[in-house]
């Protein structure tokens, strides 16, 4: 099962003829920009579209702490976004609450595991929502 390095390599290289479709779901690329380190980390990760957004969700498996992708987005929200072979800038933010009831049922209807990751921990998974900035 690709996942991991191996399968951004092959997503990027195909444009998303392999990788993009995955284990019953879809997958985007989210770069960004490490908060320490300043360097780009790519990672994969399931997404839906909603409206002309799209969503992801920061649940690493359920672990106590967020993925570090997400606490990059704290201190620059400005990413890269790869579907398929369409490669573009956005900018990302978390759902209001208000959002999430909505988001937190689209993605767990592509992806049911996240209601079991949920259980796992004591924090609120949250859902990030990447607004295309080059419309």
């Amino acid at each position: 099962m690709l996942f991991g390095k191996e399968h951004v390599d092959r997503y990027r290289a195909t444009e998303g003829e392999e990788g993009h479709d995955w284990n019953g779901t879809t997958v985007l690329l989210l770069t960004t920009t490490g908060r320490n380190s300043g360097q780009q980390y790519t990672n994969p990760l399931i997404y839906q579209k909603h409206g002309d957004d799209y969503v992801v969700v920061a649940s690493k498996g359920g672990d106590p702490k967020s993925p570090d992708w997400y606490h990059n987005l704290d201190v620059n929200p400005d990413v890269e976004v790869q579907v398929h072979g369409d490669r573009f800038r956005a900018r990302a933010r978390t759902a209001t609450p208000d959002e999430k009831p909505e988001v937190w049922r689209l993605m767990t209807a592509t992806w049911p595991q996240y209601d079991e990751y949920q259980t796992k921990t004591d924090r609120e998974i949250p859902v990030v929502i990447l607004e295309r900035a080059d419309g």
